[in-house]
């Protein structure tokens, strides 16, 4: 039957679905935020702090994410002392790894900006800081809006690296339950878990970017 692997361990599925959950809105809640000051500081006129900013988004976009994993699994209890949990630890990288995609997203949405913009605020009398908040910033989200949801979608599927750490995740689950069972069909309803996420991500994106559209269409009329 099946089914029969789906109602047999549906609630190790569940458990493992809620860590994903758990893992992604952690990298979202703290990533988003993180990156925008990365980008504005990639872009600042001070020389050591576009230096900094450009070589973190450098290391940490030119490297893969499960190496980052072990690196802060081995390198803070080893080094620092410290032995967070493997969930914090895990977030943690994952954090850092996606502040730096988001940064180069943002950094692209204000330099696309026409310059023109720039030197109406400052005839306005408008301080660089106004101009990015008020002018700037707000026409970069609606721009950035496809490419930040592509890179969400990616982090529901980059989770299930955290199982290499073993971390109880949806795909550590699905490993464990197959080598138990010898019941592969249930990496077809990972998939589907997988899918259902990801559709959830999309239909919210879609959303977002048919209500910028309407905005944008009200101030054309």
């Amino acid at each position: 039957m099946i089914l029969k692997p789906l109602i047999e361990n549906w609630q190790l599925l569940l458990e493992g679905t809620v860590m994903v959950i758990k893992l992604f809105l952690t990298t979202i809640v703290f990533s988003l935020p993180l990156g925008l000051p990365i980008a504005l500081g990639a872009n600042s006129r001070i020389y050591p702090i576009r230096l900094l900013c450009q070589g973190y988004v450098w290391i940490f976009r030119g490297t893969p994410l499960l190496m980052q994993m072990f690196f802060f699994y081995f390198f803070i209890p080893i080094n620092i002392g410290v032995a967070p949990s493997l969930f914090s630890t895990i977030a943690f990288t994952f954090v850092l790894n996606y502040a730096a995609y988001f940064a180069e997203i943002y950094r692209g949405g204000i330099n696309s900006i026409d310059r023109g913009q720039f030197e109406a605020a400052h005839s306005l009398g408008l301080t660089k800081w106004q101009t990015t908040r008020d002018i700037v910033l707000p026409q970069t989200m609606k721009a950035i809006l496809p490419s930040i949801f592509n890179e969400v979608i990616t982090l529901v599927k980059d989770t299930a690296l955290a199982q290499t750490l073993g971390m109880m995740e949806l795909m550590k689950v699905t490993y464990g339950i197959v080598n138990r069972t010898s019941m592969t069909t249930i990496f077809l309803y990972t998939a589907i878990i997988y899918l259902l996420l990801n559709l959830i991500i999309t239909l919210v994106a879609g959303k977002l970017e048919a209500h910028f559209s309407r905005y944008d269409a009200k101030e054309e009329f």
